[in-house]
């Protein structure tokens, strides 16, 4: 049976299903039907020993009950990993139940459904058809499942906000029997996810008893996940590890693909940082193994990136580009996501409001036309009232026909650029400089990588906060801009890290320019802050390195860093046949 992983932010989804339905079920089949319905998540076991059951019995069940039971197969279905088949099983039950509560169940599962298979655009539309139809129904835990739906289809489309809202909604309004776990989880995760939250507080772990004592195992582990990147972000490693070695057994024994890959992942990273290679390279290679070829993850990024560095200080320079392609090619494809996500949330909220405007224009347009029939029968003077009024509602048409393309233009600009700095994002900076050094190839011209690291950053931000060290990320690309002409490309990569792409510029020149750039962002130390600020710059190009993008930048990291091993705060060529290094004055 075929298993994905899911997208961060939306794993916990079919975990969602809605308690067993309220109505009347007579007999030990509905009373079975609504027992297997309350223990989807919280034993499974027994949920399918339930559902095999009532299989070899559904010719002797009443419609509705036939019914509920196909919903619940889907349900099964989904959460094994065969989604195609789930979407069809759950289309059959939207289509055929006369249940208009079952109905908004199974549209709230393929809400989920729809986003784990990368169909944004459509699980966003479904969702809003969800919340449209939300008002009418009375169903408690029904309108507990369509929040929790909501909420975190939102957090994977970066609408925190939002998200934050639906789960209040959803702990402002528990139904019978439902603990606070859910909705605790999905809002203390955007939280994490917006990085509000810079360390676990008590509300965590108020959030995790939570869930333990409610038998919710699997969310209490994917809220365990959560602490524990937020106690690697702190610097807390040891901390991160004790509490996801002590909770894995019951992370492999619910068998949820997404989390395990998450807490594998934050496995793998948190040996890489304690130095014990042997642990780090068995949980990346454990994403791997577990994932599904062509599916893009956060953790299968994380994982990629593990391994390149473990081969590169191994100085297994072959199997180190072979794993950095690996990385590049899935950071991209999750960034992509990441994109697609959010694009298709803004897409879909576009359409929404056309569909309001246009309905208020043909409401406006019927008033105008009812108007206009009481006015043929007055003055002529009276009819320019009409056309006073024709003008205004046709100007305030053509005005919203031009916000909305503004905000269509605006929100595709988002998405290409950094939040914090401003700058191009990883994912539009590797498609433009993909696009350059074809350019540069074609025309016989070359070109030249520079990545620049600053040093010691997380060491700025665990001592005076978040908030100083965005201004020094700020403070340093201010500098790097001051260098650059018009045709270079610079974008951040992620973190600290910052990427600049030098066409048509010999290598003299681009070490002087790097060399320039060191200097003033070591000038920024005690700039408005006590931190002492240097950075590290790694120089290829394509003299030595060719034309193509992962080269370079293979290149470029394997300079930057012999830097960081020289003592940082330098420049460093890799190009020269020994190490090139312009080294702090």
């Amino acid at each position: 049976m075929r298993r994905r992983c899911l997208a961060a932010g939306m794993f916990l989804g079919l975990a969602m299903g809605a308690a067993a339905t309220d109505a009347p079920m007579a007999g030990g089949e509905a009373a079975s039907l609504q027992r297997a319905d309350r223990i989807k998540t919280s034993n499974h076991a027994e949920f399918v020993q339930i559902l095999h059951r009532l299989e070899q019995e559904r010719a002797r069940l009443p419609p509705e009950q036939q019914s509920y039971l196909r919903y619940l197969e889907a349900w099964q279905v989904a959460y094994a990993g065969d989604y195609e088949r789930a979407s069809s099983q759950l289309g059959a039950v939207i289509g055929q139940s006369d249940d208009p509560v079952l109905r908004v169940r199974a549209l709230a599962t393929l809400v989920n459904i729809l986003g784990v298979g990368h169909r944004y655009e459509e699980a966003f539309a479904r969702m809003s058809q969800m919340l449209e139809q939300l008002p009418r129904i009375d169903d408690k835990a029904v309108r507990y499942q369509a929040l929790g739906e909501a909420a975190q289809l939102l957090i994977a489309a970066g609408q925190y906000e939002l998200a934050v809202g639906y789960a209040d909604q959803m702990l402002a309004d528990l139904p019978p029997g439902e603990s606070a776990c859910k909705a605790m989880f999905f809002k203390l995760h955007a939280r994490y996810r917006s990085g509000e939250a810079r360390e676990p507080d008590a509300v965590f772990q108020e959030g995790v008893d939570t869930c333990v004592k409610a038998g919710e195992i699997l969310v209490a582990n994917a809220m365990r996940a959560d602490v524990a990147a937020l106690d690697m972000r702190r610097g807390r490693v040891a901390d991160a590890i004790a509490l996801l070695e002590k909770n894995y057994a019951d992370v492999r024994r619910d068998q949820y693909p997404s989390l395990t890959a998450q807490v594998d992942g934050l496995l793998a990273q948190a040996y890489w940082t304690q130095g014990n290679v042997e642990k780090s390279e068995h949980f990346a290679h454990a994403v791997i193994d577990n994932g599904i070829k062509g599916e893009y993850t956060e953790p299968l990024s994380q994982a990629y990136e593990v391994l390149y560095r473990i081969a590169r200080q191994r100085g297994d320079f072959p199997a180190a580009l072979a794993w950095h392609e690996k990385y590049m090619a899935a950071d991209k494809g999750y960034l992509d996501d990441v994109g697609a996500r959010t694009l298709a949330y803004q897409m879909v909220r576009q359409q929404v409001q056309a569909r309001k405007e246009q309905v208020d224009a043909l409401n406006k347009q019927n008033q105008i036309l009812q108007l206009q029939q009481a006015l043929d029968r007055k003055a002529v003077e009276t009819s320019r009232l009409y056309i006073v009024l024709l003008l205004t509602v046709l100007g305030f048409i053509a005005l919203w026909l031009y916000r909305l393309k503004r905000s269509q233009l605006r929100f595709m600009r988002l998405a290409r650029r950094d939040g914090l700095t401003g700058i191009y994002n990883r994912q539009h900076f590797v498609a433009e400089a993909e696009q350059a050094l074809a350019y540069a190839r074609r025309s016989a011209r070359g070109a030249s990588l520079v990545l620049l690291d600053l040093d010691h950053f997380k060491q700025i931000n665990d001592s005076h906060g978040h908030a100083v060290g965005d201004q020094v990320l700020k403070q340093a690309v201010a500098v790097c801009q001051q260098h650059l002409r018009s045709t270079d490309i610079f974008g951040r990569l992620g973190g600290e890290e910052f990427g600049i792409l030098l066409p048509e510029c010999p290598i003299d020149q681009v070490l002087a320019r790097a060399e320039r750039i060191r200097r003033e962002i070591e000038a920024l130390s005690g700039d408005g802050h006590d931190s002492v600020v240097t950075a590290s710059l790694g120089v290829a190009s394509t003299a030595r390195s060719g034309y193509e993008l992962r080269q370079l930048l293979v290149d470029a990291d394997a300079a930057l860093y012999r830097a960081k091993r020289a003592g940082r705060n330098r420049v460093v060529s890799g190009h020269a046949d020994a190490e090139d290094c312009a080294a702090a004055g």
